[in-house]
């Protein structure tokens, strides 16, 4: 893609798991270590990072000649999304097709300024929006992101399963809500189980990019406008997330020298 060097897709096999959340503190993260970043917003029917990266309502893109525009900017990220183009408050009644269609404009209509890493925040599921990413461009790798329960991982074996057979690289799992920590007495309760990313990044030979709490930091934060990433950056989830997006850029680079991976047999 024209002014872009790495797709990077962060995906989920199923909703709630925190997969925006990641993918806006992973993109501020990979910011502050030096690169150019963007975020494009791939759920048409229930797009958030417009909200997580604090855009205001009726915040528009500009053209960018006949048939491209400009991606707005935010803590230094440029992002698109569907929430940029429409009134946040009305449901995308679309069918497919539809979905499909606005999401390949987003794609391939953004003119993106110069970046090192496109962040594509996926919606659940190994639907029309995933095939259609990686038919439509080169996509450098893909991370999950999953709880530890048996449930998450059901679901995020699917997605790793289906970007395999696409031939899209997975660059690792991000373990969210991996244990809860109270801060009132600072017991620690492993809510959604122990071990899980870990369980499935050995199953598919891939790595455990980060182990995230449960926090309420996190999800204040987000739900501000102003990701840990930024609000807090010399916290211990800042530092977890800048370890991640170290072990992102490696791993795109690693699969860069090895070249397209072999896709499963049907």
């Amino acid at each position: 893609m024209e002014g872009v060097k790495h797709i990077v897709a962060v995906a989920s096999g199923k909703g709630g798991v925190g997969k925006s959340t990641v993918t806006v503190n992973l993109a501020l993260a990979l910011s502050a270590q030096g690169y150019r970043v963007g975020v494009l917003d791939a759920d048409i029917y229930g797009p958030s990072q417009a909200q997580m990266l604090g855009v205001k309502e009726g915040e528009r893109p500009q053209a960018a000649g006949e048939d491209k525009f400009f991606p707005l900017e935010a803590h230094g990220i440029q992002a698109m999304s569907m929430a940029f183009l429409v009134n946040t408050r009305e449901p995308m009644v679309w069918r497919g097709p539809m979905v499909v269609g606005a999401f390949q404009q987003l794609l391939t209509q953004t003119q993106w300024d110069n970046l090192d890493f496109l962040l594509i925040d996926m919606p659940p599921g190994t639907g029309d929006i995933q095939l259609t990413l990686s038919q439509r461009v080169p996509v450098s790798g893909a991370v999950i992101v999953t709880t530890p329960q048996d449930i998450a991982l059901l679901d995020a074996r699917k997605g790793i399963e289906m970007f395999r057979k696409v031939n899209v690289p997975v660059l690792g799992i991000v373990e969210n809500m991996s244990t809860y920590h109270c801060e009132n007495c600072g017991h620690e309760a492993p809510i959604f189980g122990t071990g899980g990313g870990e369980r499935i990044a050995d199953e598919y030979e891939t790595q455990v990019l980060g182990r995230l709490p449960l926090s309420l930091s996190i999800r204040e934060f987000a739900d501000s406008g102003n990701p840990s990433v930024i609000s807090e950056p010399d916290s211990s989830v800042s530092q977890t997330f800048g370890e991640i997006a170290k072990r992102v850029a490696a791993g795109v680079d690693g699969a860069a020298e090895q070249g397209p991976t072999i896709s499963f047999s049907e």
